[in-house]
């Protein structure tokens, strides 16, 4: 899902101004009025989901900025993976939002492939009971390119048991159907999903909407493959704020006043800080794009005000007194008044669902570690993102508070707290990586299979140029270049760090 899925890296990264120290100031939310509200109610709403946001946001008040991108992304109400997009139109490719490194060339899924069979092999060519996952398939490119590589693998290919697609949306549950089983494939349901048979070695393939309905046994290998699926995930974010003094107790007539010693705070005394929370609440009618919080997030100066913007809560918040205390990483952060932090609770459920699948828990115990868990998304390698939130639409930056349902929302991955999350959810697991996609790919000899390619295009220049012209952009090295923006991640049964997996700097050790 997400970033420069297509527009790279780069547009993603360079357009938007940070949104630097957050004041709170008055919101709608905070200034019901007849008027107002009038006002708001008689707005033309630019999709039928702002208008329910404004609606829910009227009743309850402000929202948090997870809870935006979530309803977003997918609400039922014309979110941007369930039902907002135009039919005939999806989100990915030259007619859509963004591009995916597999729409890109068929060498990065074709690479992909390669490491879970080199992992496979590195942990004794198990017979039976592989699970294959993928977290957010999109169109199903991704997949395709792995089963077709793993295809040539025949006693691999034969110990799949099942393919599991984990995708929420219907619309892209029956593109990637089309193109893993063929038009017209028959599908079954059951209690866990949708059932079809795949092109590929006749392999099963189950559609589930969450990865909870994909069986977690102790006798199974779950190969798991997340390519831009955790940049898609809601963020909360949070300011470190000075805590608002508590007023002086009202004076009762005929009661002594307290000693000067008791009212009167130490000279030296370090002033309390709080976490604050980045609430969403709609844009007051009559504001201008300068006055607006959103104007942040604004990329051309012509473009109107958003009609949802960010907001600093006045207080802690229920959040704010929990997410941003979970990590040392952050609460050294605290102490310095206007730090902000983004965090993303359903990263880490999905980071301790991986580890727990692979290494077990005293929940779901495993005889031995087994499967392997790949992650390629973008984001800073050590670094708590910051500021990150990013819109696009039709391959463009936009407002990310513009157009809800119609703009495809995305933050930066916090690869350290994936890493956390993971080691803590099962001690029979260990991380590698963050490493660069373009040192991971190059380490999975993407030149040598491109350079395979353009020999086998013979004469067609054209086609030889289309494939290098490819691989470049995959590998581009540039301040904001996809091989230096995106980054590999690999979850493995825990060995002291005694083997490297391929692509991290290691060999295949069977």
């Amino acid at each position: 899902m997400a970033m420069c899925r297509a527009v790279a890296a780069a547009p993603r990264l360079l357009a938007q101004r940070p949104l630097g120290f957050a004041r709170p100031r008055p919101t709608f939310a905070q200034c019901f009025s007849s008027s107002a509200l009038r006002l708001q109610e008689e707005r033309k709403w630019s999709t039928p989901l702002a208008k329910q946001l404004f609606e829910a946001i009227s009743t309850t008040g402000v929202v948090p900025l997870a809870s935006f991108m979530r309803m977003c992304l997918t609400g039922d109400v014309g979110g941007y993976y369930t039902g907002a997009i135009g039919e005939g139109r999806d989100q990915f490719g030259v007619k859509g939002d963004f591009v995916t490194s597999p729409e890109i060339s068929q060498v990065f899924g074709e690479l992909i492939g390669i490491w879970f069979i080199a992992e496979w092999m590195s942990q004794g060519r198990p017979k039976d009971g592989v699970q294959l996952i993928e977290v957010g398939p999109g169109r199903g490119t991704l997949m395709d390119d792995m089963l077709r590589t793993i295809s040539r693998f025949p006693a691999m290919a034969n110990s799949i048991e099942a393919v599991y697609m984990v995708e929420a949306s219907p619309e892209l549950r029956s593109a990637q159907k089309d193109l893993l089983c063929g038009p017209g494939t028959p599908t079954t349901e059951s209690k866990a999903g949708y059932h079809s048979t795949g092109k590929y070695n006749n392999l099963p393939i189950v559609w589930t909407q969450t990865i909870k309905s994909v069986p977690i046994e102790s006798n199974k290998t779950p190969f798991i493959i997340a390519h831009e699926f955790f940049d898609a995930l809601p963020i909360h974010s949070f300011q470190s704020a000075k805590v608002k003094a508590k007023p002086p107790p009202p004076k009762i007539p005929g009661t002594p006043a307290q000693p000067a010693a008791a009212t009167e705070p130490e000279a030296d005394a370090t002033p309390k800080l709080e976490w604050r929370e980045m609430m969403v609440s709609p844009t007051a009618p009559g504001v201008s794009s300068a006055e607006s919080s959103s104007s942040n997030f604004r990329f051309d100066p012509s473009d109107p005000p958003a009609e949802f913007e960010l907001t600093l809560s006045s207080g802690t918040t229920r959040h704010s007194r929990y997410l941003p205390e979970s990590s040392p990483r952050y609460r050294k952060l605290k102490q310095a008044e206007g730090s902000i932090v983004e965090v993303c609770p359903d990263a880490a459920l999905y980071a301790a669902d991986f580890a727990a699948r692979i290494g077990g828990t005293d929940k779901n115990p495993k005889a031995a570690a087994s499967g392997a868990a790949l992650i390629l998304d973008y984001g800073p390698a050590d670094t708590i993102p910051v500021n990150s939130l990013r819109g696009i639409r039709q391959h463009k930056i936009v407002n990310p508070f513009s157009a809800p349902g119609l703009v495809d929302l995305s933050a930066d991955v916090d690869f350290t707290a994936i890493a956390e999350a993971a080691t803590l959810a099962s001690d029979g697991v260990e991380v590698h990586g963050p490493i660069s996609q373009a040192d991971f790919l190059e380490l999975m000899g993407i030149k040598e299979r491109a350079a395979a390619l353009a020999k086998n295009a013979g004469s067609d220049k054209e086609t030889a140029d289309a494939i290098d012209k490819a691989v470049k952009r995959l590998v581009d090295r540039g301040p904001s270049g996809m091989g230096k923006v995106y980054k590999a991640l690999a979850i493995l049964p825990e060995n002291d760090g005694q083997r490297r997996p391929v692509g991290f700097g290691g060999d295949v050790s069977n």
